[in-house]
């Protein structure tokens, strides 16, 4: 399969904005009254935390695939 420069281009952008975006959320869901009842984690805390490492993941790989694809296409 062949992936052009512009579609690499958007993966690796999709991966940096993955890191750019989860980091500050999962900060302001942290530090949100929803998040702790009595010192323990709240149910909306554990599944913002859930969705926010799965996001992290999935950019991950994603991002990696943008970045051997764009090297793939500088040769």
């Amino acid at each position: 399969m062949t992936i052009s420069r512009r579609v690499a281009l958007f993966l690796l952008a999709f991966g940096v904005w993955s890191y750019l975006l989860w980091p500050t959320f999962m900060r302001n869901i942290w530090n949100s009254d929803r998040s702790w009842a009595q010192g323990s984690p709240t149910a909306y805390l554990i599944v913002h935390l859930v969705i926010a490492v799965v996001s992290l993941v999935l950019g991950t790989i994603i991002g990696v695939l943008g970045w051997r694809a764009f090297r793939a296409t500088r040769s």
